[in-house]
């Protein structure tokens, strides 16, 4: 299901208040969404609605107590479908609102279209447009644009320095991203560290399925090594994952050209674009290695079945071989 998705009279529709705004945590397209829709639900309300963000696991996992709530960048699925509830969204999904508004088009972020809706109330700026537009084009990867190379900088921030850390630096006001110091980080680690980064993984991929390679990265933009690796079809394998830690919990992302991606992460209950997906693997999985053979286990099944089957084999002639001896 693709393009907009909501009421005919959206534009003349007041927006319910909510009791709580929810978006992803992963990355820059869920903070700016986040922030966009407090400052106008503090415009629409006059009061600052509380801002929860997540992982596409952990808010598998929420419930959804709330009777209002504002929902940016996850998926519309039939448990988000309740009265009250906006969710703006770009995600493909194939489920319909028949009582939540959905706000959804498959060719914009999710802060593109939280700033249409800050846009129809009047709450606009040429740095929110440029900060937009930037964002736009990183989560989209529109490396077509002539700011691809720089929109990555800024969607690299949130990778290095995370979701909240960012919260508090620019304490809710999204523009002060704008130009900000650390881009300077950005840029330099981008022109020193990916072609590194990029020689050495691509003499790093190792087989975790017949479609899916598991590529080791040690310095660099992990998602523009990733592309480039696909873009120049360094590997023989259509999907790519990286794995990383934060904290004690290791996430996996997965990144294609055709769509393969999204598929991918969801045998590991995670989400994301058809190209661009994540998962967060289980808690007993603290290391890289095991996360690599968590993979392997859950991709393989059969081949893990009969290793194990022969695995009982040997045991059991081994005992028979010790027995004889006895």
């Amino acid at each position: 299901m693709s393009g907009l998705i909501a009421y005919p009279t959206f534009a003349m529709t007041p927006l319910p208040k909510p009791d709580v705004i929810i978006t992803h945590e992963s990355d820059l397209d869920g903070l700016l969404s986040g922030a966009l829709l407090q400052r106008l639900a503090q415009h629409l309300f006059g009061t600052d609605i509380p801002l929860e963000a997540y992982h596409y696991n952990f808010w598998k996992q929420r419930d959804l107590r709330e009777r209002s709530a504002w929902v940016a960048d996850f998926t519309f699925e039939p448990r988000l479908d309740k009265p009250d509830w906006v969710i703006i969204d770009h995600h493909v999904t194939e489920t319909t609102p028949k009582r939540a508004l959905l706000i959804h088009d498959v060719n914009k972020s999710a802060g593109s279209l939280c700033y249409e809706l800050c846009r129809q109330h009047g709450i606009s700026s040429p740095a929110l447009d440029r900060l937009v537009h930037l964002n736009n084009v990183a989560d989209l990867f529109l490396d077509d644009d002539p700011d691809f190379v720089i929109a990555t900088d800024y969607a690299n921030l949130v990778k290095i320095y995370q979701f909240w850390n960012l919260r508090e630096l620019t304490g809710g006001d999204i523009e002060k991203l704008l130009d900000h110091p650390l881009l300077e980080v950005m840029a330099v680690k981008r022109r020193i560290e990916n072609p590194l980064g990029f020689e050495w993984s691509k003499a790093n991929v190792a087989e975790i399925g017949p479609t899916v390679g598991f590529v080791d990265t040690v310095v660099g933009n992990n998602n523009l090594i990733v592309h480039q690796l696909l873009e120049q079809q360094a590997t023989k394998y259509p999907v790519l994952v990286t794995l990383f830690r934060r904290g004690n919990a290791v996430f996996a992302s997965f990144r294609s050209r055709n769509g393969e991606a999204i598929k991918v992460a969801e045998k590991f209950q995670g989400g994301g674009h058809a190209n661009a997906a994540g998962a967060l693997l289980p808690k007993s999985v603290r290391q890289i290695a095991d996360g690599v053979e968590y993979l392997r286990q859950v991709l393989n099944p059969r081949k893990e079945t009969q290793q194990a089957r022969l695995n009982s084999l040997e045991n059991l002639f081994a005992g028979i071989e010790a027995g004889q001896k006895k």
